[in-house]
């Protein structure tokens, strides 16, 4: 097929170029802006621009995403600095700077929130939510805690899908074809029904074949299969110029096939896996996000955003990733999240500006009887030794009020001051049970948490082009309840996990709004900080415990974006280190050779100090990069571009032991495409991971997960 596709692509660019290149080529200059557009960020609840903001943040806007190949969040990491995700099943382990949820463990808050259109969405779970009409991503990285609340002591992601407008019909469509049999076709058409009410409707549907081979015959469903489909329908209703609502519902069934593993010192070619077991990975979200705001004659603003969300996300695998014992484990986990949140927010004039918030979220997961179910066999020809089912609710509400203030000291200094309180529950009503060995743990366990954080900033604008800023803030995650296990043991609490941020920057445009920069350095203290270990003192056990002694982490990033006429660029770069504090752990994957306690050791046989040991999934060098160029072409524009994307090593434990697979070689990404735009018409070739680079993109629980192949193909777009 590739043959085929390419020959396809260069006939349609050359026949297209042919009958263009007949007529005036206008100039490069008239086509393309001579400065870069204002990039704006709205996750302080307030509209603003990044180059005068105190965050250190990326922007995007969902065309710059398609030309960057990002069609989800997995494939967000090769063009933001400092930001990694680990797609490793049922959920993903999304990390800035070190920081974010290394585990699948519903129990376990996130150290990264995602928020969409407003709304928190599912922590840790349904990331694999496609990409389409959005208006802007933002990537916030550091401890969020004003606006964020717990849970965001890595940083935050706000995507924003675009809204209905009243500038007339129209819309877009996007076709796309590539190698193995990737179809999707998305797209989105806005209506106005009036002067005062308009609607947008979008969809997104995709297909393509499986990135492995399969040895042995899955006794259910194909693994790495893809085949989604989404809609979302959005009405904006604005009767005058203080009142607005804007109501947006959307739909996703998203079908994986199943997540294909193997073992961590496999034989096997990486995209080669051998399997006798069921295979399955469906995840189904609805989500409801309702948004009023009315603005009073003073210009202070009311703002409501309210969310409902429903999921259900079911696995079905092969445990043990090969051909000859029968493992498996099925699940089906169903999930809820409302929200609320309340803010006043001043007008943007004057010395002093300050918002005001509630928030209150409802969040509950469901394990349904029979349908957490994890199956051991003696050897192929035994049966089944034994069953373990787990079954329950995990409940958790979060209540928090906020607010900000930002002061002029001076006509060029200011001040801000930002505060958060948020009171926490998570309850955890489950039985784990073994009925074959006779074996029950139930647990009603109930924790409560209030914490505090937020942000005190100072910033100063040197002059029109240059601003510097300093802030300290504080982040916490929440605690928690760890569930049942294995072992059959009363779980344990765990602490809730404090940072503190200590951070400065400077951000500056030059040559007449054509290069702009970013620099920052950070330097982070976490207490309390949350680990997923085999438990110190039964290793049968797989808990969160806390490092009560501090850890440290601490980096630089720089970035800046670049246009000078037909020339693009981009660029982002962070260099990080993170040193564990002290930690004495016993490695469940050894045998074990005497006692170990987490604070004071001893420090023999199997129980050793993981002081200074790397954050897990933490690389200390991240590197992004791309550069573009348009050349006039008949009536249209030519822009070749290429985007490269440098992830060095990292630690799948924070026992680091090579020997035992925690080591994750250094990635090299190349992503590219050349692009022909042609009035409402633009037709692209694409490829990402251009080199064909094989590389292991997670490790848990002794399975690697391989990342995405070479993925070529054709994309048209029509706008209207």
């Amino acid at each position: 097929m590739a043959g085929k596709l390419w020959l396809t692509t260069s006939a349609a660019v050359l026949l297209w170029a042919g009958a263009a290149h007949a007529q005036t080529a206008p100039a490069a200059d008239e086509q393309q802006a001579s400065q870069l557009d204002e990039v704006v960020v709205t996750a302080e609840r307030r509209t603003s621009n990044l180059q005068t903001t105190a965050v250190a943040a990326s922007v995007m806007s969902g065309e710059q995403l398609q030309d960057k190949g990002v069609s989800n969040i997995e494939t967000l990491q090769f063009s933001v600095p400092s930001l990694t995700v680990q797609n490793s099943g049922q959920g993903n382990s999304f990390n800035i700077r070190g920081i974010g949820k290394t585990e699948n463990n519903s129990s376990v808050g996130v150290g990264v929130i995602t928020y969409r259109d407003g709304v928190a969405v599912f922590p840790a779970y349904f990331q694999n939510e496609p990409l389409f009409d959005i208006q802007s991503l933002e990537v916030l990285r550091g401890p969020q805690g004003t606006f964020a609340g717990q849970n965001a002591t890595g940083g935050a992601v706000f995507i924003t899908q675009r809204n209905p407008d009243f500038d007339g019909f129209g819309g877009y469509v996007t076709a796309q074809a590539g190698n193995y049999n990737d179809f999707r076709i998305h797209g989105a058409v806005n209506i106005p029904l009036s002067e005062t009410l308009a609607a947008r409707i979008a969809v997104n549907k995709e297909n393509h074949d499986s990135f492995y081979d399969v040895i042995g015959t899955p006794t259910r469903g194909q693994p790495g299969v893809l085949d989604t489909a989404s809609v979302r329908g959005s009405l904006l209703w604005e009767p005058n110029d203080q009142f607005r609502v804007l109501l947006k519902s959307d739909y996703t069934h998203h079908d994986m096939g199943g997540y294909p593993t193997s073992p961590i010192f496999s034989t096997l070619p990486l995209h080669t896996i051998a399997t006798n077991g069921p295979y399955a990975a469906v995840d189904e979200t609805s989500r409801t996000v309702l948004n009023v705001s009315y603005q009073f004659d003073n210009g202070v603003t009311l703002r409501s955003i309210t969310g409902a969300q429903y999921g259900t996300t079911m696995v079905r695998a092969d445990t043990d990733g090969t051909a000859t014992l029968p493992f498996t484990f099925y699940d089906e986990v169903d999930q809820r999240l409302l929200s609320q949140e309340l803010t006043l927010v001043s007008p943007d004039e004057g010395p002093l500006t300050w918002v005001l918030g509630a928030y209150y979220q409802d969040d509950l997961i469901t394990f349904p009887p029979g349908q957490f179910v994890t199956t051991q066999y003696v050897s192929a020809t035994i049966p089944v030794l034994y069953d373990t089912l787990l079954e329950g609710e995990n409940p958790k509400t979060t209540a928090a009020v906020f607010g900000q203030i930002t002061y002029d000291l001076t006509d060029r200094l200011e001040l801000q001051v930002g505060a958060r309180y948020t009171r926490s529950t998570v309850e955890n009503h489950a039985s784990l049970a073994a009925p074959l060995l006779g074996l029950r743990l139930t647990q009603n366990d109930r924790s409560e948490e209030n914490a505090t954080t937020g942000k005190v900033a100072l910033n100063w604008t040197l002059d029109d082009d240059n601003f510097l800023y300093a802030f300290v803030a504080k982040g916490h995650k929440a605690g928690g309840l760890n569930g049942p296990n294995l072992a059959f043991v009363a779980p344990k609490p765990f602490e809730g996990e404090d940072v503190i941020d200590y951070e400065a920057g400077w951000k500056s445009t030059m040559f007449d709004g054509r290069l702009r920069t970013q620099l920052g350095a950070y330097y982070n203290v976490y207490q309390n900080f949350q680990i997923n270990i085999g438990d110190p003192t039964t290793t049968a056990i797989t808990s969160i415990l806390n490092v009560t002694d501090d850890t440290i982490i601490y980096g630089l990033e720089a970035s800046a974006q670049g246009r000078f006429g037909n020339l693009g660029f981009d660029f982002g770069l962070s260099l990080s280190k993170s040193e564990l504090g002290t930690f004495f752990a016993a490695d469940p994957r050894r045998a074990r050779t005497g006692a170990c306690n987490q604070n004071t050791g001893p420090a023999s046989g199997n129980c050793v100090n993981l002081e200074g040991n790397a954050q897990t999934f933490a690389p200390e060098l991240t590197l992004s990069a791309g550069i573009e160029y348009d050349f006039a072409l008949g009536n249209g524009t030519l822009t070749p571009r290429i985007d490269y994307s440098h992830i060095s090593d990292s630690w799948a434990s924070i026992f680091a032991n090579e020997a035992l697979g925690d080591h994750l070689s250094e990635r090299d990404i190349v992503n590219a495409q050349i692009t022909y735009a042609q009035g409402d018409w633009r037709l692209q070739a694409y490829s990402t991971n251009l080199t064909d680079l094989e590389y292991i993109a997670s490790v848990k629980t002794g399975q690697r997960y391989a990342g995405a192949p070479r993925q070529y193909g054709v994309r048209l777009t029509r706008n209207f």
